[in-house]
């Protein structure tokens, strides 16, 4: 039982990385499955195990998956909000959650997001109340202040250009 645990976990964090809980989880899971008269505390040991094997190999590093996360989220037009209740959602600690996003930049996400959706200095179209108010809720839903929002739709596509071309580096 423990070298398929072992076989599982290799299998699963060659494929995409992982959180300690979305593994723990995972091969609790398979592990009922797959062997049906396994009781709780024995999934349970199957599952811890797969974890110290992962941890002791250097292949499970919540903070570097926070990291990740957190830069693939930001260049992706992710609030910091949005960032860290996906990462809570996946068992990240909120210590480690606090520390992956602390550098995090909400209004450069702002930009690219309006970009994305060409809202703001990127619309096309011309304003209307209706459109504005649009734009604004999706902002809000995204989890963006109103004040980011306020700041982007006053901006011209030059200066949104040059803000989103000095931080190139994320």
């Amino acid at each position: 039982m423990l070298s398929w645990a072992r076989n599982s976990t290799i299998y699963r964090i060659n494929r995409r990385m992982h959180t300690e809980k979305q593994l723990f989880d995972a091969i609790a899971r398979k592990a009922r499955e797959k062997f049906e008269d396994i009781g709780e505390v024995q999934v349970r040991a199957v599952a811890e195990f797969a974890v110290k094997f992962a941890y002791d190999n250097k292949a499970l590093d919540d903070a570097a998956f926070a990291e990740m996360s957190t830069r693939s989220g930001m260049r992706g037009g992710r609030s910091r909000r949005a960032i860290a209740q996906k990462l809570s959602q996946k068992g990240v600690a909120s210590s480690t959650v606090a520390a992956a996003i602390a550098e995090a930049d909400d209004f450069r996400a702002a930009l690219i997001l309006a970009r994305k959706r060409a809202f703001g200095p990127f619309r096309r179209g011309e304003l209307d109340e209706k459109r504005k108010a649009k734009e604004f809720s999706a902002f809000a839903r995204a989890g963006f202040s109103f004040d980011i929002g306020k700041r982007i739709f006053g901006m011209s596509l030059d200066e949104a250009e040059e803000a989103l071309d000095a931080g190139r580096d994320l």
